[in-house]
């Protein structure tokens, strides 16, 4: 995950970055720049994601043992068209999908779990970061349960990349959909992440930066409740705020009236 360049000051640790190519039934289908480490992960969350597959598909080198590239059983479960993927380290597919095309592919999310703001707000500071204290230069996303363990935590130049490979060992593990976990990344909220997590069916996803109007819009639109300027103490709840609640002083959560 880590190489060793030179400054007019000395040497540095730096995130290693470089394209993994996707092909499914031998066929290539997308690019993406990302961190090694766990590709078998992010080819499944990414196809996951984009609702190509609906389970766990064998996953391994390609044939002809091609660097940087992996070879996913088919088929799919759409056809994904002429178009070809190529997603970069720092923004995803941008511009890509309409909020009725993510519908199609997310199922309705469930109405709880209920869980304590304060409990949410520390989440970012709960993340497993090692590769970000010694490069300063990746991104991280955390699944949680309610109790605010830490269950799998992943590292990426792609804050999508992250996301997808903490996606992707949730279905290895059987983990989806994710009703009842929360997932939390380590920077702003974008479309694309707030996109896999409703696919995923997480119904809380956190940030410790925030979100883009599109972020926003889709996670109203699809009972995502999302939460961003997570700062230990405070946070700020932008859709869905009815499964947040306040713990009592013995640190019980009680849903809503109603609820």
């Amino acid at each position: 995950m880590y190489a060793a360049i030179s400054h007019d000051s000395g040497d540095d640790l730096v995130a290693v970055e470089e394209p993994l190519e996707i092909r499914v039934g031998g066929r290539p289908l997308a690019v993406t720049m990302r961190t090694p480490g766990h590709d078998e992960e992010l080819a499944l969350g990414f196809l996951y994601g984009e609702g190509l597959i609906d389970g766990v598909r064998p996953v391994g080198l390609t044939a002809d043992l091609a660097k940087n590239t992996l070879e996913v059983a088919g088929p799919l479960v759409r056809d994904p068209g002429e178009r070809h993927f190529y997603t970069t380290s720092s923004c995803g597919v941008c511009g890509k999908g309409a909020i009725d095309e993510v519908a199609v592919h997310s199922a309705p999310l469930p109405d709880g779990p209920w869980l304590d703001r304060a409990l949410l707000a520390q989440l970012p500071s709960r993340l497993a970061q090692p590769a970000f204290e010694r490069t300063g230069g990746v991104h991280a996303t955390g699944l949680f349960d309610a109790q605010g363990e830490l269950l799998l935590g992943r590292e990426d130049v792609g804050r999508h990349n992250a996301m997808d490979k903490v996606i992707g060992r949730a279905l290895i593990d059987g983990l989806l959909p994710l009703h009842d976990f929360v997932l939390c990344v380590s920077g702003r909220l974008s479309f694309e992440l707030v996109q896999k997590a409703a696919v995923a069916g997480a119904p809380f996803l956190v940030g410790v930066g925030a979100p883009s109007s599109l972020a926003n819009e889709l996670a109203a639109d699809r009972g995502v409740t999302l939460c961003g300027f997570a700062r230990g103490t405070t946070i700020n709840v932008y859709s869905h705020p009815e499964r947040v609640v306040r713990a009592d002083a013995r640190g019980r959560v009680t849903p809503p009236r109603g609820a």
